[in-house]
Protein backbone atom coordinates (compact mmCIF):
# COMPACT_ATOMS: atom_id res chain seq x y z
CA UNK A 1 0.00 0.00 0.00
CA UNK A 2 1.22 3.76 -0.83
CA UNK A 3 1.26 6.23 1.49
CA UNK A 4 -0.60 8.11 -1.37
CA UNK A 5 -3.33 5.32 -0.44
CA UNK A 6 -6.42 7.26 0.31
CA UNK A 7 -4.75 10.48 -0.06
CA UNK A 8 -6.89 13.48 -2.40
CA UNK A 9 -4.27 14.93 -4.57
CA UNK A 10 -5.00 17.73 -6.82
CA UNK A 11 -2.94 18.24 -9.99
CA UNK A 12 -2.28 21.11 -11.61
CA UNK A 13 -1.38 21.76 -14.99
CA UNK A 14 0.14 24.66 -16.86
CA UNK A 15 1.13 25.29 -20.60
CA UNK A 16 4.08 23.33 -21.39
CA UNK A 17 4.78 20.21 -23.58
CA UNK A 18 5.31 18.08 -20.31
CA UNK A 19 1.75 18.54 -19.91
CA UNK A 20 1.39 15.23 -22.17
CA UNK A 21 3.01 13.31 -19.36
CA UNK A 22 -0.03 14.00 -16.95
CA UNK A 23 -1.79 11.50 -18.31
CA UNK A 24 0.72 9.04 -16.95
CA UNK A 25 0.61 10.81 -13.99
CA UNK A 26 -2.79 10.36 -13.27
CA UNK A 27 -2.72 6.93 -13.79
CA UNK A 28 0.01 6.22 -11.08
CA UNK A 29 -1.63 8.51 -8.49
CA UNK A 30 -5.05 5.96 -9.09
CA UNK A 31 -2.47 2.97 -8.89
CA UNK A 32 -1.52 4.23 -5.33
CA UNK A 33 -4.68 4.82 -4.16
CA UNK A 34 -4.99 8.17 -4.53
CA UNK A 35 -8.25 9.81 -4.94
CA UNK A 36 -7.23 12.54 -8.20
CA UNK A 37 -8.56 15.98 -9.20
CA UNK A 38 -7.26 18.43 -11.94
CA UNK A 39 -7.52 22.00 -12.42
CA UNK A 40 -5.68 23.09 -15.60
CA UNK A 41 -4.84 26.46 -17.00
CA UNK A 42 -6.68 27.22 -19.98
CA UNK A 43 -3.69 27.07 -22.41
CA UNK A 44 -2.66 23.64 -21.06
CA UNK A 45 -5.91 22.45 -22.70
CA UNK A 46 -3.53 22.60 -26.28
CA UNK A 47 -1.12 19.91 -24.82
CA UNK A 48 -3.45 17.67 -22.91
CA UNK A 49 -7.66 17.24 -23.51
CA UNK A 50 -9.57 17.88 -20.30
CA UNK A 51 -11.77 14.56 -21.54
CA UNK A 52 -7.94 12.07 -21.78
CA UNK A 53 -7.81 13.43 -17.59
CA UNK A 54 -11.40 13.52 -17.01
CA UNK A 55 -11.57 9.71 -18.23
CA UNK A 56 -8.03 8.40 -16.10
CA UNK A 57 -9.36 10.36 -12.84
CA UNK A 58 -12.81 9.30 -12.71
CA UNK A 59 -13.68 13.00 -11.87
CA UNK A 60 -14.51 16.29 -13.94
CA UNK A 61 -11.80 18.37 -14.87
CA UNK A 62 -11.65 21.98 -13.78
CA UNK A 63 -9.97 24.79 -16.08
CA UNK A 64 -12.28 27.79 -15.41
CA UNK A 65 -14.21 29.83 -12.42
CA UNK A 66 -17.51 28.93 -14.23
CA UNK A 67 -18.29 26.00 -17.08
CA UNK A 68 -19.02 28.00 -20.07
CA UNK A 69 -20.71 25.43 -21.75
CA UNK A 70 -23.37 25.02 -19.21
CA UNK A 71 -26.16 27.41 -20.02
CA UNK A 72 -26.92 26.99 -15.98
CA UNK A 73 -23.21 28.59 -15.38
CA UNK A 74 -22.39 26.48 -12.32
CA UNK A 75 -19.30 28.20 -10.21
CA UNK A 76 -16.32 25.89 -10.05
CA UNK A 77 -15.06 27.08 -6.57
CA UNK A 78 -11.45 27.59 -6.09
CA UNK A 79 -11.97 27.64 -2.54
CA UNK A 80 -13.56 24.07 -2.04
CA UNK A 81 -10.81 22.21 -4.24
CA UNK A 82 -7.81 23.93 -2.23
CA UNK A 83 -9.35 22.88 1.23
CA UNK A 84 -10.20 19.75 -0.55
CA UNK A 85 -6.68 18.59 -1.19
CA UNK A 86 -4.31 16.71 1.01
CA UNK A 87 -1.29 17.24 -1.60
CA UNK A 88 -1.47 20.07 -4.42
CA UNK A 89 0.69 18.98 -7.46
CA UNK A 90 1.34 21.49 -9.90
CA UNK A 91 3.14 19.70 -12.95
CA UNK A 92 4.11 21.34 -15.36
CA UNK A 93 4.86 24.03 -13.41
CA UNK A 94 6.38 26.66 -16.28
CA UNK A 95 8.37 30.00 -16.00
CA UNK A 96 4.91 31.94 -16.21
CA UNK A 97 3.06 30.18 -13.78
CA UNK A 98 5.40 30.18 -11.56
CA UNK A 99 6.43 33.38 -11.65
CA UNK A 100 2.93 34.31 -10.95
CA UNK A 101 2.56 32.02 -8.12
CA UNK A 102 5.71 33.91 -6.69
CA UNK A 103 3.84 37.05 -6.76
CA UNK A 104 0.52 36.27 -5.82
CA UNK A 105 -1.23 37.08 -9.74
CA UNK A 106 -4.47 35.23 -9.59
CA UNK A 107 -5.84 35.48 -13.28
CA UNK A 108 -6.77 31.77 -13.85
CA UNK A 109 -8.70 28.92 -11.58
CA UNK A 110 -5.38 27.03 -10.50
CA UNK A 111 -3.91 29.87 -9.32
CA UNK A 112 -6.84 30.91 -7.30
CA UNK A 113 -6.71 27.30 -6.26
CA UNK A 114 -3.29 27.73 -5.29
CA UNK A 115 -3.56 30.62 -3.04
CA UNK A 116 -6.93 29.04 -1.57
CA UNK A 117 -4.68 25.59 -0.83
CA UNK A 118 -3.80 24.81 2.97
CA UNK A 119 -2.16 21.47 2.29
CA UNK A 120 1.33 20.87 1.12
CA UNK A 121 2.13 21.80 -2.46
CA UNK A 122 4.52 20.39 -5.08
CA UNK A 123 5.53 22.28 -7.59
CA UNK A 124 7.55 20.25 -10.89
CA UNK A 125 9.21 22.87 -12.85
CA UNK A 126 9.42 22.54 -16.85
CA UNK A 127 10.68 25.00 -19.04
CA UNK A 128 13.85 25.31 -21.74
CA UNK A 129 16.88 25.22 -20.96
CA UNK A 130 17.96 29.47 -20.86
CA UNK A 131 14.39 30.10 -19.22
CA UNK A 132 15.36 27.80 -16.54
CA UNK A 133 18.82 28.92 -16.01
CA UNK A 134 17.07 32.97 -16.03
CA UNK A 135 17.71 34.72 -12.66
CA UNK A 136 14.19 35.73 -12.64
CA UNK A 137 12.93 31.84 -12.63
CA UNK A 138 15.54 31.04 -9.81
CA UNK A 139 13.84 34.67 -7.48
CA UNK A 140 10.41 32.37 -7.99
CA UNK A 141 12.20 28.90 -7.33
CA UNK A 142 13.33 30.82 -4.29
CA UNK A 143 10.00 32.62 -3.29
CA UNK A 144 8.17 29.67 -3.59
CA UNK A 145 10.50 27.65 -1.20
CA UNK A 146 10.71 30.03 1.04
CA UNK A 147 6.62 30.22 1.11
CA UNK A 148 6.89 26.07 2.26
CA UNK A 149 6.21 24.95 -1.39
CA UNK A 150 8.43 21.85 -2.56
CA UNK A 151 10.39 21.68 -5.43
CA UNK A 152 10.45 18.56 -7.80
CA UNK A 153 13.70 19.10 -9.46
CA UNK A 154 13.98 19.49 -13.13
CA UNK A 155 16.37 16.57 -14.87
CA UNK A 156 18.84 17.17 -17.78
CA UNK A 157 18.30 16.02 -21.31
CA UNK A 158 16.73 16.72 -24.56
CA UNK A 159 14.23 19.36 -24.70
CA UNK A 160 11.52 20.36 -26.90
CA UNK A 161 13.48 23.37 -28.66
CA UNK A 162 16.36 20.53 -29.20
CA UNK A 163 18.93 21.84 -26.77
CA UNK A 164 19.89 19.29 -24.48
CA UNK A 165 20.13 20.46 -20.61
CA UNK A 166 18.19 21.23 -17.80
CA UNK A 167 14.60 22.44 -17.23
CA UNK A 168 13.14 18.58 -18.32
CA UNK A 169 10.33 17.85 -16.14
CA UNK A 170 10.76 15.00 -13.74
CA UNK A 171 9.20 11.94 -15.10
CA UNK A 172 5.78 10.88 -13.54
CA UNK A 173 7.22 7.84 -11.71
CA UNK A 174 9.89 9.84 -10.16
CA UNK A 175 7.82 12.39 -8.77
CA UNK A 176 5.50 9.81 -7.33
CA UNK A 177 8.80 8.68 -5.61
CA UNK A 178 9.95 11.71 -4.64
CA UNK A 179 6.34 13.04 -3.49
CA UNK A 180 6.14 9.45 -1.18
CA UNK A 181 9.71 9.42 -0.08
CA UNK A 182 9.09 13.50 1.04
CA UNK A 183 6.27 12.62 3.22
CA UNK A 184 7.27 9.44 4.60
CA UNK A 185 10.78 11.80 6.11
CA UNK A 186 8.31 13.73 7.16
CA UNK A 187 6.21 11.27 9.43
CA UNK A 188 6.47 10.80 13.02
CA UNK A 189 7.03 7.48 13.39
CA UNK A 190 10.02 7.63 10.50
CA UNK A 191 12.89 6.22 11.43
CA UNK A 192 11.55 3.54 14.32
CA UNK A 193 10.79 0.12 14.19
CA UNK A 194 7.75 -1.45 15.51
CA UNK A 195 6.72 -5.15 16.45
CA UNK A 196 3.40 -6.09 16.49
CA UNK A 197 1.54 -9.51 17.02
CA UNK A 198 -2.04 -10.26 15.52
CA UNK A 199 -4.09 -12.98 15.48
CA UNK A 200 -4.50 -16.40 17.40
CA UNK A 201 -2.43 -19.09 18.14
CA UNK A 202 -3.52 -22.80 17.26
CA UNK A 203 -1.80 -25.39 19.34
CA UNK A 204 -1.80 -28.71 17.28
CA UNK A 205 -3.73 -32.27 19.38
CA UNK A 206 -2.73 -34.04 16.50
CA UNK A 207 -2.53 -33.44 12.84
CA UNK A 208 -5.79 -32.42 11.65
CA UNK A 209 -6.76 -30.75 15.22
CA UNK A 210 -5.88 -27.73 17.30
CA UNK A 211 -6.93 -26.08 20.24
CA UNK A 212 -7.34 -22.20 19.66
CA UNK A 213 -9.65 -18.96 19.70
CA UNK A 214 -11.68 -16.07 17.96
CA UNK A 215 -9.37 -14.09 17.33
CA UNK A 216 -9.62 -12.85 13.87
CA UNK A 217 -6.34 -10.33 13.85
CA UNK A 218 -7.69 -7.36 12.67
CA UNK A 219 -6.92 -5.19 15.44
CA UNK A 220 -3.58 -6.51 15.04
CA UNK A 221 -3.24 -5.71 11.58
CA UNK A 222 -4.99 -2.37 11.79
CA UNK A 223 -2.39 -1.11 14.51
CA UNK A 224 -0.20 -2.34 11.61
CA UNK A 225 -1.58 -0.18 9.37
CA UNK A 226 -1.00 3.01 11.24
CA UNK A 227 2.25 2.35 12.35
CA UNK A 228 3.20 2.09 8.83
CA UNK A 229 1.35 5.19 7.71
CA UNK A 230 3.28 7.19 10.43
CA UNK A 231 6.24 6.18 9.04
CA UNK A 232 7.57 3.20 11.48
CA UNK A 233 9.04 0.56 10.16
CA UNK A 234 6.83 -2.43 11.08
CA UNK A 235 7.35 -6.24 11.76
CA UNK A 236 3.97 -8.12 11.96
CA UNK A 237 4.08 -11.21 13.98
CA UNK A 238 0.88 -12.87 13.26
CA UNK A 239 -0.67 -16.20 13.63
CA UNK A 240 -3.13 -17.33 11.39
CA UNK A 241 -6.13 -15.42 9.71
CA UNK A 242 -7.74 -14.26 7.09
CA UNK A 243 -6.60 -10.93 7.16
CA UNK A 244 -4.11 -9.24 4.37
CA UNK A 245 -2.11 -6.21 4.20
CA UNK A 246 -0.07 -4.75 1.40
CA UNK A 247 2.54 -1.95 2.48
CA UNK A 248 6.05 -1.63 1.68
CA UNK A 249 6.74 -0.98 5.42
CA UNK A 250 5.61 -3.96 7.14
CA UNK A 251 6.98 -7.03 6.81
CA UNK A 252 4.54 -9.91 7.71
CA UNK A 253 5.82 -12.63 9.67
CA UNK A 254 3.16 -15.54 9.78
CA UNK A 255 3.61 -18.12 12.60
CA UNK A 256 1.04 -20.95 13.75
CA UNK A 257 1.32 -21.77 17.52
CA UNK A 258 3.02 -20.04 20.46
CA UNK A 259 5.70 -21.27 20.71
CA UNK A 260 6.20 -19.78 17.35
CA UNK A 261 5.14 -16.63 18.06
CA UNK A 262 7.51 -16.77 21.43
CA UNK A 263 10.44 -17.38 18.92
CA UNK A 264 10.00 -14.35 16.63
CA UNK A 265 8.98 -11.96 18.57
CA UNK A 266 12.22 -12.66 21.16
CA UNK A 267 14.23 -12.35 17.69
CA UNK A 268 13.15 -8.53 16.71
CA UNK A 269 12.45 -7.19 20.09
CA UNK A 270 16.47 -6.00 21.08
CA UNK A 271 15.60 -3.85 17.62
CA UNK A 272 12.46 -2.51 18.02
CA UNK A 273 11.62 0.83 19.66
CA UNK A 274 7.86 0.04 20.29
CA UNK A 275 6.35 -3.69 21.03
CA UNK A 276 2.24 -3.86 20.71
CA UNK A 277 1.33 -7.17 21.42
CA UNK A 278 -2.44 -7.81 20.55
CA UNK A 279 -2.19 -11.47 19.61
CA UNK A 280 -4.51 -13.62 21.74
CA UNK A 281 -2.00 -16.50 22.39
CA UNK A 282 -2.80 -19.32 23.82
CA UNK A 283 -2.14 -20.09 27.65
CA UNK A 284 -2.30 -23.90 27.34
CA UNK A 285 -1.16 -26.47 25.06
CA UNK A 286 -1.39 -30.19 24.53
CA UNK A 287 1.52 -31.72 26.59
CA UNK A 288 1.45 -34.65 23.69
CA UNK A 289 0.70 -34.26 19.91
CA UNK A 290 -0.17 -37.48 18.69
CA UNK A 291 1.82 -38.50 15.65
CA UNK A 292 -1.63 -39.84 13.96
CA UNK A 293 -5.10 -38.36 13.58
CA UNK A 294 -6.94 -39.56 17.18
CA UNK A 295 -9.85 -41.50 16.04
CA UNK A 296 -13.43 -41.44 17.50
CA UNK A 297 -13.88 -44.98 19.04
CA UNK A 298 -14.58 -43.22 22.37
CA UNK A 299 -16.74 -41.18 24.00
CA UNK A 300 -15.03 -39.09 26.54
CA UNK A 301 -11.25 -37.79 24.98
CA UNK A 302 -8.64 -36.63 27.69
CA UNK A 303 -5.77 -33.90 27.30
CA UNK A 304 -3.17 -33.20 29.48
CA UNK A 305 -2.19 -29.63 29.00
CA UNK A 306 1.10 -27.57 29.75
CA UNK A 307 1.49 -23.89 29.73
CA UNK A 308 2.73 -22.03 27.19
CA UNK A 309 5.86 -19.42 27.54
CA UNK A 310 4.00 -15.62 28.60
CA UNK A 311 5.52 -14.04 25.31
CA UNK A 312 4.23 -10.62 27.25
CA UNK A 313 6.08 -11.31 30.19
CA UNK A 314 8.88 -12.53 28.64
CA UNK A 315 9.57 -9.34 26.43
CA UNK A 316 9.30 -7.40 29.73
CA UNK A 317 11.90 -8.48 31.83
CA UNK A 318 13.80 -8.19 28.99
CA UNK A 319 12.80 -4.20 28.48
CA UNK A 320 15.38 -1.51 27.95
CA UNK A 321 14.60 1.14 25.67
CA UNK A 322 10.98 -0.22 24.26
CA UNK A 323 7.71 0.53 25.13
CA UNK A 324 5.87 -2.34 25.90
CA UNK A 325 2.06 -2.25 24.88
CA UNK A 326 0.03 -5.36 25.90
CA UNK A 327 -3.54 -5.87 25.80
CA UNK A 328 -6.22 -7.19 28.24
CA UNK A 329 -9.05 -9.08 27.42
CA UNK A 330 -11.39 -9.38 30.93
CA UNK A 331 -15.04 -10.68 31.84
CA UNK A 332 -14.98 -9.29 35.06
CA UNK A 333 -12.91 -6.98 37.85
CA UNK A 334 -11.55 -5.45 34.72
CA UNK A 335 -9.86 -2.42 36.11
CA UNK A 336 -7.85 -3.95 38.62
CA UNK A 337 -7.18 -7.45 36.28
CA UNK A 338 -5.60 -5.18 33.73
CA UNK A 339 -3.47 -2.98 36.30
CA UNK A 340 -2.30 -6.30 38.16
CA UNK A 341 -1.10 -7.75 34.27
CA UNK A 342 0.20 -4.09 34.03
CA UNK A 343 2.55 -4.43 36.90
CA UNK A 344 3.68 -8.22 36.65
CA UNK A 345 4.84 -7.89 32.91
CA UNK A 346 6.88 -4.35 33.33
CA UNK A 347 4.22 -2.52 30.55
CA UNK A 348 4.37 0.91 29.85
CA UNK A 349 0.86 0.26 28.25
CA UNK A 350 -2.25 -2.02 28.96
CA UNK A 351 -5.02 -1.64 26.62
CA UNK A 352 -8.20 -3.14 28.45
CA UNK A 353 -11.49 -4.54 26.70
CA UNK A 354 -14.21 -6.36 27.84
CA UNK A 355 -16.21 -8.77 26.80
CA UNK A 356 -18.96 -7.56 29.09
CA UNK A 357 -18.71 -4.24 26.02
CA UNK A 358 -21.22 -4.59 23.00
CA UNK A 359 -18.96 -4.58 19.63
CA UNK A 360 -16.01 -5.05 21.72
CA UNK A 361 -13.86 -8.06 21.60
CA UNK A 362 -13.30 -10.76 18.91
CA UNK A 363 -14.66 -10.93 15.10
CA UNK A 364 -16.07 -7.50 14.97
CA UNK A 365 -14.92 -4.44 13.39
CA UNK A 366 -15.59 -2.14 16.59
CA UNK A 367 -13.39 -2.45 20.10
CA UNK A 368 -14.42 -0.16 23.09
CA UNK A 369 -10.88 0.17 25.08
CA UNK A 370 -9.44 1.87 27.96
CA UNK A 371 -5.76 2.68 28.51
CA UNK A 372 -4.07 2.08 31.64
CA UNK A 373 -0.23 3.42 31.59
CA UNK A 374 2.37 2.78 34.29
CA UNK A 375 1.25 5.31 36.38
CA UNK A 376 -1.81 3.79 36.15
CA UNK A 377 -3.87 6.93 34.75
CA UNK A 378 -6.92 5.60 32.84
CA UNK A 379 -8.28 6.95 29.64
CA UNK A 380 -11.23 5.29 28.67
CA UNK A 381 -13.41 5.57 25.08
CA UNK A 382 -16.34 5.47 23.32
CA UNK A 383 -17.21 2.38 21.17
CA UNK A 384 -15.04 3.24 18.04
CA UNK A 385 -13.99 1.03 14.80
CA UNK A 386 -11.44 -0.75 15.22
CA UNK A 387 -9.07 1.79 12.81
CA UNK A 388 -10.04 4.54 14.77
CA UNK A 389 -8.41 2.42 17.87
CA UNK A 390 -5.49 1.65 16.58
CA UNK A 391 -5.38 5.44 15.61
CA UNK A 392 -5.98 6.18 19.33
CA UNK A 393 -3.45 3.68 20.61
CA UNK A 394 -0.75 5.12 17.95
CA UNK A 395 -1.27 8.94 18.70
CA UNK A 396 -0.95 7.92 22.94
CA UNK A 397 2.37 6.48 22.29
CA UNK A 398 3.90 9.22 20.14
CA UNK A 399 2.83 11.15 23.22
CA UNK A 400 5.04 9.14 25.22
CA UNK A 401 8.19 8.74 22.62
CA UNK A 402 8.34 12.41 21.72
CA UNK A 403 8.31 13.08 25.21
Amino acid sequence: MSLLSGKNILLGISAGIAAYKTASLVRLFIKSGANVKVVMTPSSKDFITPLTLSTLSKNPVYSSFTNEEDDNAVWNNHVDLGLWADYFIIAPATANTLSKMANGTCDNLLLATYLSAKCPVYFAPAMDLDMYKHESTFNSFEALKGYGNIMIPATSGELASGLVGEGRMAEPEDIVSFIEDDILEKLPLRGKRVLITAGPTYEAIDPVRFIGNHSSGKMGFEIAKASANLGAEVFLVTGPTHQKVSHKLIAILPVVNAQEMYEETHKHFSNVDVAILSAAVADFRPKEVASQKIKKNKTTLTLELEKTEDILASLGSLKKHQYLVGFALETNNEIENAKGKLKKKNLNLIVLNSLNDKGAGFKTNTNKVTFINDKYDITTFDLKTKTEVAQDLLNYILKYIHA
